[in-house]
Order: C-alpha cells, then sequence, then structure tokens
C-alpha cells in the first residue's frame, strides 16, 4: 500500500470520527459510522492474506448489520416522537435496538465473536486501531444516550462480556486475540457504569487506550504475534521487554498500577449506587483475565535464547519507536499518583 493511501485513509478515520463524535443528529451520526468502516477495510486486508481478507469480510457484514439496526433504531424512533436528535431518544424499542447495535459495533458480549478473529486476521497497527480509536465514536453515541438506555440490560451484558472476555482469554497462544479478549473484558468495566457516571466511562477508555496502544507499539516494535516468539525477546531487549512487563501489568488493573485507577472508582460509584453485588461480581470475573495478564508478563521476561534466524531478525528495532514507546509506557504508568484528585471532578 503506497503512503498516498494510507494519508487518505487515516484522513477519512479521523473524518469519520469527528463527523460521529460532533453531530447531533442520527444521519449525520450514521455517515461517520458509515466513513470509519469503509476507510479501515483496505488496513485490514492490505496484506492480502486469506485470513486479512476474511478479517475484513466479517468486519465489513458485522459494521453493517450495526449500523442498519442504529439506524433503524433512529427511525423507528423518529417515527414516534418526531425527533432526530441523538439525545432525545425515548422509545423503548428503539433504545432497545439502539443498545444492540452499540453492543455490535463494540464487539460487546453477546456480539462479541466476531472482534477476536478480525483482530487476529489483521497487522498489529491496524488492531490498534480497532482496539481504540474505531471504538470512540460508538462510545461516544452510548454516553450521548446513556441517560435513555436500560441499566439493568447494561449490567447483564457487562458481565457476561467480563466473564467471556476472561474466560475465553485463558487458553490462547496468539497475542492478538489474547489482547481481543482482554478488550472485551474492558468493554464490560465501561458497559457497567455507563448509565450512572459517563464521565467514569470515558475515563476507563481513555485510560485503556493509553496502556492499549503502548502495548500494540511494543509488540510490533520486536515483530511479535505469538507467545513462543513473546519468550525470545528478553536476551535482545531486556529495556523495552521490561517496559512490556510493567504496561501489561497496568492493563491487567493491578495495584499501583493506572490500570487499577478506574476499576477502584466504578467500584466505589456502583457501591453508591447500592450495586455492591454487581461490583462483587464483575471484580472477580476480572481475576479469570488477570491469568492471561500475568502469563504474558512472564513470557516477556524469561529468558530463551533465539532458534532461528528468523528471531533474529526480527530484534532490530530503531530508536525513535522505542523512544515513544519509553515516553507512552511512563505516561500509562505513573498517572496513579493523581488518583485523589479525580473523584473530585467527576
Amino acid at each position: 500500500m503506497t503512503t498516498q493511501a494510507k494519508l487518505v485513509f487515516s484522513l477519512s478515520l479521523t473524518l469519520g470520527t469527528t463527523i460521529t463524535i460532533s453531530s447531533n443528529h442520527w444521519v449525520m451520526a450514521w455517515a461517520g459510522l458509515e466513513i470509519n468502516t469503509l476507510a479501515i477495510l483496505p488496513l485490514i486486508a492490505k496484506s492480502h492474506h486469506p485470513r486479512a481478507i476474511e478479517a475484513a469480510t466479517k468486519y465489513f457484514l458485522t459494521q453493517a448489520t450495526a449500523s442498519a439496526l442504529l439506524l433503524f433504531s433512529a427511525m423507528m424512533n423518529a417515527w414516534y416522537t418526531g425527533q432526530w436528535d441523538i439525545t432525545q431518544l425515548t422509545h423503548p424499542a428503539a433504545c432497545l435496538i439502539l443498545t444492540s447495535a452499540i453492543a455490535m459495533k463494540l464487539g460487546l458480549a453477546p456480539f462479541h465473536f466476531w472482534f477476536p478473529e478480525v483482530l487476529q486476521g489483521s497487522p498489529l497497527t491496524t488492531a490498534l486501531l480497532l482496539s481504540t480509536i474505531m471504538k470512540f465514536p460508538p462510545i461516544t453515541l452510548l454516553l450521548m444516550t446513556s441517560p435513555s438506555l436500560n441499566p439493568t440490560l447494561l449490567t447483564y451484558m457487562a458481565i457476561l462480556s467480563t466473564a467471556l472476555g476472561g474466560w475465553m482469554g485463558l487458553n490462547q497462544t496468539q497475542i492478538r486475540k489474547i489482547l481481543a479478549f482482554s478488550s472485551i473484558s474492558h468493554l464490560g468495566w465501561m458497559a457497567i457504569i455507563v448509565c450512572y457516571s459517563p464521565k467514569l466511562t470515558l475515563l476507563n477508555f481513555y485510560l485503556y487506550s493509553l496502556i492499549t496502544a503502548t502495548v500494540f507499539l511494543a509488540l510490533n516494535t520486536i515483530k511479535t504475534s505469538k507467545l513462543s516468539t513473546l519468550m525470545t525477546t528478553w536476551t535482545k531487549t531486556p529495556a523495552l521487554s521490561t517496559m512490556l512487563l510493567l504496561t501489561l501489568l497496568s492493563l491487567a488493573g493491578l495495584p499501583p498500577f493506572t490500570g487499577f485507577l478506574p476499576k477502584w472508582l466504578i467500584i466505589q460509584e456502583l457501591t453508591k449506587q447500592s450495586m455492591a453485588v454487581a461490583a462483587t461480581t464483575i471484580s472477580l470475573l476480572s481475576l479469570l483475565s488477570l491469568f492471561f495478564y500475568l502469563r504474558l508478563a512472564y513470557c516477556a521476561t524469561i529468558t530463551l535464547p533465539p532458534h532461528t534466524t528468523n528471531h533474529m531478525k526480527q530484534w532490530h528495532t530503531n530508536s525513535p519507536t522505542r523512544s515513544a514507546i519509553a515516553i507512552l509506557t511512563t505516561t500509562s504508568i505513573m498517572l496513579l499518583p493523581i488518583s485523589p484528585l479525580i473523584p473530585t471532578t467527576i
């Protein structure tokens, strides 16, 4: 793929995201989502591998179905209320269909089956876009319509996402699939609190995007996508492997790392909303995903010698990328000292 084509697709992604997050009309939001879908498809299928073509096809069919459901829910709400404003979603059936459409776009359970397969067939840089930037417009729509959504339905979907994200990631050996199930598990934390404190959902998404970007960029630098390859990186790049270890522990939500901050605030808010049972349940289910985070961290720090020449080639890295990763890692780990100030601003 040429540089000009990548520039056009990147500008299209920026345009689609900007249109969706800044619009008040359902048709404009739908148009932005469609621009995003059409712009990311060539980036998924740019390797021309059959698995990449399959991933692009699955992504297109899923996103097209979700966009059709979203437009149908907006039309149904406009038919009964005469309003096309995003914040004026009041019809119960339209709210239910919209929740399903946004859950399908995000990969929230039980509409999560497409996400690990698409991430597995995509390059690491495209997988980073799918896990972070492409989730921002649906998250924005979820925040804007959160007063109208059913909190009980979102709670059940959140608990199911956390359970499946942790359970299905236990026996995976492909790092992209592990990170996909990690994303599904984190989406559960975002969905359970969106009706009670949308700012906490946004904070969780921002921190998750920062930490996940660090992990993907580090994996892209050392050119690894499997656990067996990850186990041979410590000997050549111990500093980068150490940063990856700390970032994975932060992504797991272990205190005192930054990833623990949104979970701490969400559990606190759920307790204030008399949802101690839901807070306990989702906290215990998140321990399932802790296993594969620790396994990734262990594989990043053990020392195994390389067995082939290909592994030696994968270790050649450039210092600007490693410098950027160092900055992102420091930021994603050292944010926790500001946590006493956050509850006063939310």
